[in-house]
């Protein structure tokens, strides 16, 4: 789940702490202004002269590291890390207290430890002479990393307790931790009760990105090989080519959903769909999905469009129970369409070259996704009597004309990205171009003023998301040395016989891991382990991402800890249970709809085969 579930102190409201907040916004907003306007100048530059701008595309590469870092800072003061949604079972009060200085001790330590190792790192660089482009050094990239990574660990210290003891727990933790990590080559009795501190802390609420950080450096430590092997892996983010669409996409998103966009779509929907038996749910689904293409599963579907479509819903009769448990499911519809992020990050992780064929590959099985939820709407529809709208073209065309810009923005961005016309990056940063102009200018429903608020919070989910896939890298390269992947491979093999057991097996475990871990965390756990596995049982790689992806998707209905679950009872403030209850018809629905995707490869790399790719 997103979001640290311990609840922080209260940040100071200093003028030092103001000073330090402006300071980091306006830094964020710049290094986001500069990611989407390089793209668009070298898309123009192309088109007007012929040639590209030298040395863009390295620029935007090594500012997607400062997004994800400084992203992750401002994680840290809204207290928004991805973490286990297990830590919400905690009972209020004391406990959750003592699970808070528990928890910011830890992550200080490791958050500490990855500074100072990031620092040596910085240090190991600046004698070299890489550059990014002429003659701007790549350590100047990299030196967000300590920089960032060091005032995470203080203000963890300060956000442990609104006491100094509090405080000063963590602080001698994390003393403890860097006094520690001098010892040469540790004695193994030190692993097991270190790993087992790391594992409470997560259960408890500590980021996620504080157990893979963790385990990475203790294992290295343990090997007497240098904790700064974790940041080093971590520069691999820069020369991932389509990783800065993440942020840029995210942006996007977000500037979307706080502007009017939600508003104008449903106006749309109605105005087309209002007529039919069910067409109100129809038009939930629809608008549902576009949202959450954009927006990657992220719950800003549910906490955007939640307020505004529920009430419609039951001013036209639906039953509560059925409009809630809709809202809830139709907050993770969309996850296959582009420019979904989870299908970009999946291809990163994965090593899929591609982003295009696994958007074609998903094209099928998200629309059977919709039309069956759509289905279930119509038939409670007519159950519910539930009042139709006449079909009026006056209203439908001025609908759709209000709307032009949102309903045209999926199809500029998804033409520029399957129709080659521009790379995954550029199509990004024009989305987010497009998504400012729309908002901020043509409709002006977020002001100039507010609208580096709005990147913030995008930038918040980008460095949540970004950090914990840094140095989950660090975790991988330890893995790969040790041959687990290989060791794993050869147990799965050895227990399961057939491609229909390990698919079967598979759906299980995603189901019930994608209730527990957000989805980009369980894209960058689970797909550098789950891809080998399928292609030593022969499974598609394509497909096999398709039902990997679908499988998440399902996860946030799960109980007990289903993302969208927790999203719709705090949006809503309906009890869980309730809420399981609600959402049940729409888990079963979105199951059936899972299984025959994965047992039809046909659906998935069949559309593929008509456009003569495989």
């Amino acid at each position: 789940m997103s979001g640290t579930s311990v609840a922080p102190a209260p940040p100071p409201q200093t003028r030092l702490g103001k000073v330090a907040l402006g300071l980091e916004n306006g830094l964020i907003n710049a290094v986001f202004a500069l990611m989407m306007l390089l793209p668009v100048v070298e898309i123009l530059s192309r088109k007007v002269f012929g040639r590209g701008i030298t040395g863009s595309a390295a620029v935007v590469q090594n500012l997607t590291l400062w997004a994800g870092f400084l992203g992750a800072l401002l994680c840290t003061r809204e207290s928004k890390h991805l973490s286990l949604s297990t830590a919400e079972l905690l009972p209020a009060g004391r406990p959750r207290e003592f699970a808070r200085v528990f928890t910011h001790s830890v992550a200080a330590a490791i958050t500490g430890l990855l500074a100072y190792s990031s620092f040596v790192l910085v240090v190991a660089e600046s004698e070299g002479h890489q550059m990014i482009v002429g003659s701007l050094p790549f350590w100047v990239s990299i030196a967000v990393m300590p920089f960032a990574l060091g005032l995470m660990a203080v203000r963890l210290i300060w956000m442990a307790s609104p006491h100094w003891f509090g405080r000063a727990i963590p602080l001698l933790v994390g003393a403890s931790a860097f006094a520690l990590s001098l010892v040469g080559e540790a004695a193994p009795s030190f692993g097991w009760p270190l790993a087992l501190i790391l594992g409470l802390a997560v259960l408890a609420g500590a980021p996620l990105y504080v157990a893979f950080s963790g385990l990475a450096m203790l294992l290295f430590w343990m090997e007497d090989v240098p904790i700064a092997s974790v940041p080093t892996e971590t520069l691999r983010l820069v020369i991932q080519p389509t990783l800065p669409a993440i942020p840029l996409l995210t942006a996007a998103g977000y500037i979307l959903g706080e502007g009017g966009a939600a508003v104008r779509l449903v106006r749309v929907y109605r105005a087309f769909f209002g007529w039919m038996p069910g067409g109100l749910a129809i038009m939930v689904c629809s608008v549902c999905a576009i949202f959450t293409a954009f927006t990657g599963g992220s719950g800003v579907t549910i906490l955007a469009l939640g307020g505004l479509v529920l009430p419609i819903l039951l001013e036209e009769n639906y039953p509560e129970g059925f409009s809630l448990g809709l809202v809830t499911a139709s907050g993770s519809l969309g996850l296959l369409f582009p420019p979904s992020l989870p299908v970009i990050l999946y291809a990163i992780v994965a090593q899929i070259p591609d982003i295009n064929h696994l958007y074609l590959a998903g094209l099928v099985p998200g629309a059977l996704m919709i039309l069956m939820v759509c289905a279930y709407g119509v038939y409670v529809g007519i159950r519910c009597k539930a009042p139709r709208t006449a079909f009026v073209p006056k209203e439908a065309a001025q609908a759709l004309w209000t709307a032009k810009w949102e309903v045209g923005l999926p199809i500029v961005v998804g033409g520029a990205i399957l129709g080659g016309f521009a790379t995954i990056v550029e199509s990004a940063a024009v989305a987010l171009f497009y998504a400012v102009i729309v908002e901020v200018v043509v409709f002006k429903d977020i002001p100039l003023k507010k609208l580096p608020e709005t990147v913030v919070r995008g930038a918040t989910l980008v460095g949540s998301v970004l950090i914990v896939l840094g140095v989950a890298l660090g975790l991988t390269s330890y893995l790969v040395d040790a041959d687990i992947p290989a060791a794993v491979i050869a147990w799965v093999q050895a227990h399961i016989e057939t491609q229909f057991g390990f698919l079967l097996a598979l759906n299980v475990m995603l189901l019930v891991l994608g209730s527990v871990l957000e989805i980009y965390s369980a894209i960058v756990v689970l797909a550098p382990l789950v891809a080998p596995l399928g292609e030593s049982y022969g499974v598609d790689k394509i497909h096999l991402a398709i039902v990997f992806l679908a499988n998440l998707e399902l996860g946030f209905l799960f109980p007990p800890v289903g993302l969208n679950l927790f999203l719709s009872s705090t949006r809503f403030q309906k009890p869980l249970p309730q809420l399981y209850k609600n959402a049940f018809p729409f888990l079963v629905i979105m199951a059936l709809a899972v299984l025959l995707t994965t047992y039809a490869p046909s659906l998935t790399v069949g559309m593929l085969a008509r456009f003569g790719i495989q």
